[in-house]
């Protein structure tokens, strides 16, 4: 397979105005220019979140959505990198029981699809965080709170990571084949390993879709131990968008689900949907 197993490091004032206060000459630092065919400016994807069981059944709980923002930020040394925004909320009827109101933010550098910036905000049944990340690549360091973090080359954040496992090339992987991904969560370092399946089609609110199916399994550097082995299933379409299609995580009973409700803003077509 073409796939190299690679050690990433995967998870008011905006990095625009941010200026790195270190003795180093940033002139000659060349980072990677990694290649993505998959994913553009403008790309709106939205999904439904919801649990499948025997008791209650099917039950929708709230919807989401993750653009990447039309315009272009410059960042360190003034590179160019793309502002994603995720969102996830409980729908009303919900909100009595249990009131999500999520927002998710990424600065990933246009060449080397790496983070510069991320933010959590979140609100879930009462509690409530906001938190940011700096990553500061030339060094190798990230900043969350008031801890700094060594972290390895390309680090990524929880949803950077996402968007750079979009970009890697599934030609010739072959099931029980894998790949890991590290990333940075608050302070910690987690790698996840994600083991090929193999092809599915998925029927869902937009069509029947041909999917790859992945496996992730997290691992926490800290503890030194796997969490939780495959408790997580993702399918993602099989064309050159590789949009994640389904997400699936097992709970105590059922199963909580996030499923692909719309799109606009592709960079490829999507070549993946079962025609009739």
């Amino acid at each position: 397979m073409r796939l190299k197993k690679k050690k990433i490091a995967l998870l008011p004032c905006l990095l625009l105005i941010f200026v790195f206060t270190t003795n180093i000459s940033i002139e000659g630092q060349n980072f990677r220019n990694h290649k993505n065919d998959a994913f553009q400016r403008g790309e709106e994807l939205s999904y439904k979140f919801y649990y499948d069981s025997f008791m209650p059944g099917y039950v929708t709980v709230g919807d989401g959505t993750i653009s990447i923002r039309e315009n272009s930020v410059r960042v360190n040394n003034d590179r160019s990198a793309m502002h994603i925004v995720g969102t996830v909320n409980s729908r009303r009827f919900f909100n009595w029981f249990y009131r999500v109101d999520n927002r998710y933010e990424t600065y990933i550098d246009d060449e080397a699809i790496m983070p510069w910036y991320f933010i959590r905000d979140v609100y879930e049944g009462g509690y409530e965080r906001k938190e940011e990340t700096t990553f500061n690549h030339y060094q190798n360091v990230a900043f969350y709170r008031d801890e700094e973090v060594q972290i390895d080359d390309y680090m990524q954040d929880i949803i950077s990571a996402f968007y750079f496992a979009r970009t890697l090339d599934f030609s010739d992987i072959k099931p029980g084949d894998s790949f890991d991904i590290d990333f940075l969560f608050k302070d910690s370092l987690y790698f996840s390993r994600i083991k090929y399946e193999g092809k599915e089609i998925l029927k869902t609110d937009v069509g029947k879709i041909q999917t790859l199916k992945f496996k992730p399994l997290i691992y926490n550097h800290d503890d030194s131990k796997f969490v939780q082995p495959w408790p997580m299933t993702l399918w993602i379409s099989d064309d050159k968008n590789r949009i994640p299609v389904l997400f699936e995580s097992r709970v105590i009973v059922g199963f909580a689900k996030m499923e692909l409700s719309g799109y606009k803003g592709l960079k490829n077509p999507f070549s993946s949907i079962v025609r009739k």
